[in-house]
């Protein structure tokens, strides 16, 4: 191929971003053409939610997303939110359901998302290139040129869709932060987000626990989640773990309240209440039997509780209520959901997703410093910042 194709947009990256991004903008009358090195499109979407694809939350609000700049995300958001997503799929007869805490997934497959996708791209007439490497991308006179195996392309708009490194058994790379970089843009620091936390050996209670699970509540910095945490070989993980992992920075220290919803005073009421239990006893009531027996030998209040000093059964209810530890790491972006850091909002209009230093290119989805919380909320960022820059091409 010695010419290269004309086309009105570029994307690269075929994930939930970059998909919804070519559809809206081929559907708008642009030639539009999708590249990704993987062979086949919307690879983490089919992992994602166990496979039922775990595709908005209906909580979403600009509050639970990280960023640098926590207020760029609001205008994406508001211009596309889950109803317009529910609305999209309702067309496509795809049925769902909502899980906990506002989480709404498939009740079949995600396959059914990443079919209704490709769907909506066939009917924008976007040209696909699929399973093409990007050997060089360019930018001169106002046009971008992309090359790959298949030969050279050209338009005057490209949009950054690659996503960030996590999963990278995937295909993930940082791929979007060298081309930003290339091209002037300053980079977050990206660091793994919604990933397992790991321990050393003298947090070995938990160690010794792998694969029990609790409700709790577990805080990093200022954030605090209640949901369940699932103790590992190697750490903790649990969708409460997963979530305060992206506040937490190494070297900080990790807090877990294991009864949160007990009432101040409750050990000393018990006591009174239940003079001949013990502490493993109570413990074992309202937490699994193997969690229990640990905390109680740590805690080293043995014999029945009409033998425990008041102030001791405070100290231990302090404890249980504010269990400190000090992860040694994460799993890192072999196991992480999701990237906090990226492409600096500061760089992004947050009307359109376009680079201030370079009109033409546009950044979007996980590729950029917009990191949600766990259930949902990444794959409505996905959508809001696709629709936000397909709108402006």
């Amino acid at each position: 191929m010695t010419e290269p194709q004309p086309f009105d947009a570029i994307v690269i990256g075929a994930g939930a971003a970059g998909m919804m991004c070519a559809a809206v903008a081929g559907q708008r009358g642009r030639r539009v053409l999708l590249l990704d090195h993987n062979g086949e499109p919307g690879r983490k979407i089919l992992i994602s939610g166990g496979g039922r694809c775990n595709f908005t939350n209906i909580q979403t609000a600009p509050d639970r997303f990280l960023s640098a700049n926590p207020h760029f995300a609001k205008s994406a958001l508001s211009r596309y939110t889950p109803k317009d997503f529910l609305d999209l799929i309702a067309g496509y007869g795809i049925a769902w359901h909502e899980k906990t805490l506002g989480q709404l997934f498939c009740d079949g497959s995600a396959q059914q998302i990443v079919a209704m996708l490709i769907s909506e791209c066939e009917s924008g007439g976007v040209v696909p290139g699929f399973g093409q490497p990007i050997r060089d991308v360019a930018h001169a006179d106002g046009r971008f040129r992309v090359t790959t195996g298949a030969g050279v392309a050209e338009a005057p708009a490209l949009v950054i869709a690659t996503g960030g490194p996590s999963i990278p058994k995937l295909g993930a790379t940082g791929f979007a932060y060298d081309l930003a970089r290339h091209f002037g843009l300053k980079v977050v620091e990206p660091r793994p987000a919604l990933v397992p936390l790991t321990l050393g050996p003298d947090d070995a209670l938990f160690r010794d626990l792998a694969g029990v699970s609790a409700p709790v509540r577990a805080k990093a910095g200022k954030a605090a989640f209640d949901e369940a945490a699932l103790f590992t070989h190697r750490g903790m993980s649990g969708p409460a773990i997963l979530q305060i992992s992206s506040y937490w920075r190494h070297g900080e220290q990790v807090a877990i309240d294991f009864l949160p919803q007990a009432e101040s005073g409750w050990l000393t009421k018990a006591k009174r209440d239940h003079p001949r239990g013990t502490m493993r006893s109570l413990l074992a009531r309202q937490l699994p039997d193997r969690l229990a027996e640990a905390l109680a030998e740590k805690l080293a209040l043995s014999g029945e509780l009409a033998n425990q000093k008041d102030a001791a059964l405070a100290q231990a209810e302090r404890r249980l209520g504010d269990w400190r530890f000090r992860p040694t790491g994460t799993e890192a972006f072999a196991k992480a959901e999701v990237t906090v850091g990226g492409i600096s909002t500061a760089e992004l209009s947050s009307q359109t997703m376009e680079a201030k230093k370079l009109p033409g290119l546009y950044a979007i989805g996980e590729a950029v410093d917009v990191t949600g919380w766990l259930g949902g909320y990444n794959f409505q960022w996905a959508w809001a910042s696709a629709q936000a820059a397909a709108r402006a091409l």
